[in-house]
């Protein structure tokens, strides 16, 4: 099995968040790995949670922001280098380093004052992996330029989730209302106001 030298600084890339490029912070004193995230907001049903989420993936350029979404995996109170603890979202996707790729575990915080938008934990190095805390850049190079020709993506379009406040969830009115929100894929959700104090 040959090993894998990392430096204690490499460019990463994010295939499934479509993240191109990003320095990560290859940390062993630190348990779980985290990316910089912001306007993070989880949706979807109970059964199968999703989260979404936006990062500056260049640190000097707050302009370039990328939107993201996972499934959402877990949340945990995490402590961070301060002693600070904090209950993250966590996400899996699949990291990228040179010509290695394998699956991760993600926390998603608020990383926007460190120079390195992710840090990669040593959850997340594997036994092919060795660590020189004196280099840095030892696996291929990556480049912010990835940014200028990254298409801008169409808005998302996200359907809603209506509550309908009524006494009355099987009467015409109320049903139409229903019947039309789930036609354009709306979630309608009836609330008996009778039940409200």
């Amino acid at each position: 099995m040959e090993r894998q030298i990392l430096g204690w600084e490499e460019w990463v890339a994010l295939p499934l968040l479509g993240i191109p490029a990003l320095t990560a912070k290859i940390d062993t004193g630190a348990k779980t790995s985290a990316i910089h995230a912001f306007a993070i907001e989880p949706f979807g049903e109970q059964n199968s949670p999703n989260v979404r989420f936006g990062i500056h993936p260049i640190p000097d350029r707050p302009e370039v922001e990328l939107f993201c979404s996972a499934r959402l995996v877990d949340r945990r109170e995490i402590t961070s280098s301060n002693g600070e603890k904090e209950l993250r979202y966590v996400i899996s996707t699949p990291v990228r380093i040179g010509d290695m790729e394998w699956p991760i575990e993600l926390t998603l915080t608020n990383r926007d004052t460190m120079q390195n938008r992710m840090l990669l934990g040593r959850q997340a190095i594997t036994e092919t992996m060795i660590v020189d805390p004196n280099q840095r850049f030892l696996q291929p190079r990556l480049s912010y330029d990835l940014y200028t020709n990254l298409k801008k993506s169409r808005p998302i379009v996200r359907p809603l989730r209506i509550g309908l406040l009524t006494r009355e969830a099987n009467n015409y009115s109320s049903r139409r209302i229903i019947e039309a929100a789930e036609a354009k894929g709306h979630v309608c959700e009836v609330i008996n106001t009778s039940r409200c104090y």
